[in-house]
């Protein structure tokens, strides 16, 4: 089973990485939700905003290829990169995958979970 790895280092209090094993197919969103990393995702995952945009730092050559929509959506992220991806349309092959939280996924993921703003803040 292949693993994803996450990396948050824009939280309000340090968060170690999270890591989990997913099934072959699995989306790199599904498994953030599933291990509780804090990918936001205003659209619940449909393909209509760009707020689970993270960036992939190994294992990018095994998900496919990035499609004409998720390129369309990513117009609208902060700070795309050439390992940009959508969280909500990677899907895992066989290879570990470790992803960083962008900044703008986290903000998102925060007003998400209003909570857990406030208990971060103290």
């Amino acid at each position: 089973m292949p693993k994803v790895t996450f990396r948050n280092p824009h939280a309000l209090t340090v968060l170690d990485p999270r890591s989990i094993d997913v099934k072959k197919g699995t989306s790199i969103l599904d498994a953030a939700e599933e291990c509780g990393a804090r990918v936001g995702h205003a659209c619940g995952g449909n393909l209509a905003c760009s707020t689970c945009h993270v960036w992939v730092h190994t294992g990018l050559d095994s998900l496919p290829e990035v499609a004409d929509k998720e390129n369309d959506i990513m117009d609208k992220a902060f700070d795309v990169r050439p390992e940009s991806r959508l969280a909500c349309q990677a899907r895992v092959a066989d290879e570990d995958v470790e992803v960083e939280i962008t900044e703008e996924s986290h903000r998102a993921w925060l007003d998400e979970n209003p909570e857990e703003r406030k208990r971060a803040r103290g």
